[in-house]
């Protein structure tokens, strides 16, 4: 059974949320600030965490940081409707996916099971299960990435848009496309997040973000994989 940790301060929200994951065939667990979450997070290892930004004391951005120091576990940030710029930052940091309260629970389990299948790529599916375009590896069962040789982590979310774009290189993809390879479904008021992910996988892949050589910007339509 899949663990999720729900990050909180809430008690209905939380409650809301372990209702309807619980339902879902979740075993959930909870803390109610980011400290008690980071110790949870550490300990219990869940398969994904639900976090509240706006937490006493230690808030969620910070309990990012902490975490991608050493953890890859997907994350689904909760932030209010008008903090589009703490959103924003959460992907930056490491956050694979966002939703705004007020939610509806049943797109929450949506989310969840949507970042589960993304971190538990399974082999022996027929598909090619090793990429090589230009200098960059993907091991995909292992979720592994390589420049040249040199090792790059990235997130789950990351790897996913990495994936479908390598496999098909030159193809331009448009953001609703690359966003429903993340949700399965195309959600038009988070197609902003989809930039983020693309510049975080640029810091972490391009010798020169600015100048990317990988991952190409088509002007008002998406982007796409380079194939020479």
């Amino acid at each position: 059974m899949n663990r999720v940790l729900i990050v909180d301060d809430e008690p209905k929200i939380v409650q809301l949320a372990r209702d309807y994951l619980e339902h879902g065939g979740f075993e959930v667990f909870e803390a109610g600030n980011g400290q008690d979450g980071l110790r949870a997070a550490r300990a219990d290892r869940p398969n994904v965490i639900v976090l509240d930004l706006g937490l006493p004391g230690m808030d969620g951005l910070d309990v990012i940081r902490s975490l991608r120091q050493t953890s890859n576990v997907p994350i689904i940030i909760l932030t209010a409707r008008g903090d589009e710029s703490d959103r924003v930052v959460g992907l930056e940091l490491g956050a694979d996916d966002y939703i705004v309260k007020p939610f509806s629970p049943k797109e929450l389990v949506a989310r969840v099971r949507a970042v589960l299948r993304r971190a538990e790529l399974v082999p022996g599916s027929g598909r090619v299960e090793t990429l090589r375009v230009l200098d960059i590896t993907l091991d995909v069962p292992k979720m592994r990435v390589e420049r040249a040789g040199e090792p790059i982590d990235l997130t789950g979310a990351e790897f996913t848009l990495l994936e479908t774009m390598m496999r098909q290189p030159g193809r331009i993809f448009t953001r609703a496309q690359l966003l429903e390879t993340l949700h399965g479904v195309a959600f038009e008021s988070y197609e902003r997040a989809v930039d983020t992910h693309i510049k975080n996988l640029r810091r972490k892949l391009e010798a020169d973000p600015r100048q990317p050589r990988y991952l190409l910007t088509v002007y008002g339509v998406g982007y796409r994989f380079a194939d020479a």
